[in-house]
């Protein structure tokens, strides 16, 4: 989407472009009343808007920690603008600028963190759906050492208006970003909580192994049917195999759930803590990732550089997956 607007709402000014996925365009921009830097989301205007769902997802979670403030929403000219406070880096840029490795006690600090933001998350009867590096971000300044979960834009309720669970269902799309996506997702079974799960559980031992079995490199896109293939004949013995044996616990757990499963999201957190190298909580300390002044734009790979929406694969039975009601 070429920038075709200069301000927003008479008081924001856009500036360099921050990331595009497939709905919209984040801006850097500044509120020239107040003088202080926002990040703004231009989508084009079309029968459903993911932007304006995306702000009242952000207003209900309004408050929690490490969710990303939304502090306005409107029309400017042919686009819908979500306006949000900036945050920094993603985990995608600062893990290729650290040379596709983070250390362990950075993983484990960022699983503790990314844990405790699920299960609010969820409490608030919502399942993210595209947990990636890419939709985690540091913030700035005091928040630095802080993890925010972003992007919303296909984020779903667990809950119907009457408060009664969602109904378990398969032939749905397969929704988020394949190389991170559950097997019961690619499977088109309804995410629900298990499913943001076992999306972090990748992410983590990516940044601990450097990469993914099903991530062969760079410049070649493999399909979701490949993805998937590799996932089911991955056992979890060879996807954690030099690394510590509670990220495979964590996943086993993770996938033996069933769809309307509450995750007991301390025992989790606990088994992360026992991994610890230093005395307080892993959240509690700092992360060892350096942040540069600016981080260039980059581009991902085109294995998970954006979330889709593509037709579910003919259902195969997974080798070690859960599709339990």
């Amino acid at each position: 989407m070429d920038k075709v607007l200069v301000q927003v709402d008479g008081r924001f000014r856009l500036g360099d472009v921050l990331g595009a996925g497939s709905y919209a365009v984040v801006y850097r921009a500044r509120n020239i009343i107040k003088d202080d830097a926002v990040a703004i989301k231009l989508e084009p205007i079309t029968h459903s808007s993911s932007v304006q769902r995306e702000y009242n997802i952000l207003k209900h979670l309004e408050g929690g920690v490490g969710i990303p403030r939304a502090l306005w929403f409107g029309r400017e000219s042919t686009y819908h603008t979500l306006v949000l406070n900036l945050l920094g880096p993603s985990l995608h840029s600062l893990f290729l600028l650290h040379s596709r490795k983070f250390s362990l006690d950075t993983v484990i600090n960022l699983g503790d963190q990314l844990l405790s933001r699920l299960k609010y998350i969820h409490s608030h009867s919502y399942v993210h759906g595209d947990i990636k590096p890419q939709n985690v971000v540091l913030g700035l300044g005091d928040l630095r050492h802080t993890a925010f979960i972003i992007d919303f834009g296909i984020a779903k309720e667990f809950w119907n208006m009457s408060g009664v669970h969602i109904p378990f269902h398969q032939g749905q799309c397969l929704t988020g970003t394949p190389a991170f996506a559950s097997i019961n997702n690619h499977l088109g079974v309804e995410p629900g909580h298990r499913d943001d799960l076992e999306s972090l559980m990748y992410m983590l031992i990516y940044f601990l192994q450097g990469s993914l079995p099903w991530l062969t490199s760079d410049q070649e896109k493999l399909s979701s049917t490949s993805i998937l293939e590799w996932k089911v004949n991955t056992t979890i013995e060879d996807l954690c195999r030099g690394i510590p044996v509670k990220f495979a616990t964590i996943l086993i757990y993770t996938c033996s759930l069933a769809f309307s499963e509450d995750p007991d999201y301390n025992h989790l957190c606990s088994l992360l803590h026992i991994l610890c190298s230093t005395p307080p909580a892993p959240a509690a300390c700092l992360l060892d990732i350096s942040q540069p002044e600016v981080i260039p734009m980059t581009h991902s790979p085109p294995f998970f550089d954006k979330p889709c929406v593509i037709e579910a694969v003919s259902p195969c039975p997974p080798l070690r997956r859960s599709t339990r009601m």
